[in-house]
Formats: structure tokens, sequence, C-alpha cells
């Protein structure tokens, strides 16, 4: 969902506009990649680095994702899609997380299209937080220093279970 604040503005309109017509091309984007077979779908609607942003831009993007899980999770049922999140839930509003927690218990069972929503998410971030677990579990005791690996770290990951991207798109042009 990048660049929407730049379309809006190349177009005299508020970045607000941008952010909520990137929603709707999202509703579309999302069809086509079921309707070809795409198994595994990661959007990236907020980054960590996003929190810089007005105060009123964050609000109204987290506005609008509420109303999207609220009005999209019938489609999501009729089309059988599963919903993931990854990232960090600290510092989201508790209404976010509860239509993220929402949304993860009605698709819990559907077996399509898996549409990953990447929010409050930055790769260093997730890098931290999964060393912060794998550490965790060696001063515990569970793991030793010379266990971990590569699939260790694909563990902690927020993307585990997940395979590894074929395609990134970016889609603000950068």
């Amino acid at each position: 969902l990048d660049g929407n604040g730049r379309w809006a503005k190349k177009r005299g309109l508020p970045r607000t506009a941008g952010h909520a017509y990137g929603a709707e091309a999202f509703r579309r984007i999302g069809n086509y990649c079921k309707a070809i077979g795409i198994e595994y779908l990661t959007v990236y609607a907020f980054s960590t680095e996003n929190w810089k942003r007005p105060v009123t831009e964050v609000r109204f993007i987290m506005d609008l994702l509420c109303q999207y899980l609220t009005s999209e999770l019938e489609e999501f049922n009729q089309y059988n899609v599963r919903i993931r999140f990854m990232g960090s839930r600290e510092g989201l509003p508790a209404i976010v997380q509860e239509k993220m927690d929402h949304a993860l218990d009605v698709t819990k069972d559907n077996t399509g299209i898996i549409l990953n929503i990447a929010i409050n998410y930055g790769g260093q971030r997730e890098l931290v937080e999964a060393v912060r677990e794998i550490a965790g579990s060696v001063q515990q005791g569970t793991l030793t220093p010379d266990a971990i690996n590569e699939k260790t770290i694909e563990e902690h990951l927020y993307t585990r279970g997940l395979p590894a991207p074929d395609l990134l798109i970016r889609t603000g042009g950068d």
C-alpha cells in the first residue's frame, strides 16, 4: 500500500484520500490474486516508520483498517480467505487489536488464500523480537547457543509457517 499519500498529493487531494483509494485498489488486487491461484498474499498496511506521520493521518489509517476488517469479514469467509497479521501489537489502539483478534477468529478455519497483513511492522523490529525470544529460550535452558541455526530464526519470525516470497511489488514507485 506504498505511495497512497504521494498519489493523492499529485492529484491535489488530501493524503487520507489516497489511503482510502489504496484500500479499494487492494480489494481488486486481492480478488485478482485469488482468481489466478496465488496462495499467500502479504500487504504492508502500516510500518513502524508510519508512526512518524501526523496524528490525524495515523488515526485515519487505524480507522480505515478497523472499517476494512469489519466490512470485509463476510467476503473473506465467502471466498475462504484466512487472515494473518505480522508485526508488533505494541502501541496499536485497543480497538484495532480487537478487530484483528476477531478477524483471526472468524477466518481461522478458512483454507483458501492466506492474507497476511503487516501492521506496525518493521524488518529490524521483527529481527529484534526474534532474537529476544531465542535469547529467552537460551536463558531458560530450553535451547543451547550451538543449536541456533537458520531454522531456529525462521521459527521466531512473524512469517513463521509461510513460504519465502516469490515476488515483491512496491507499489509506490520508489
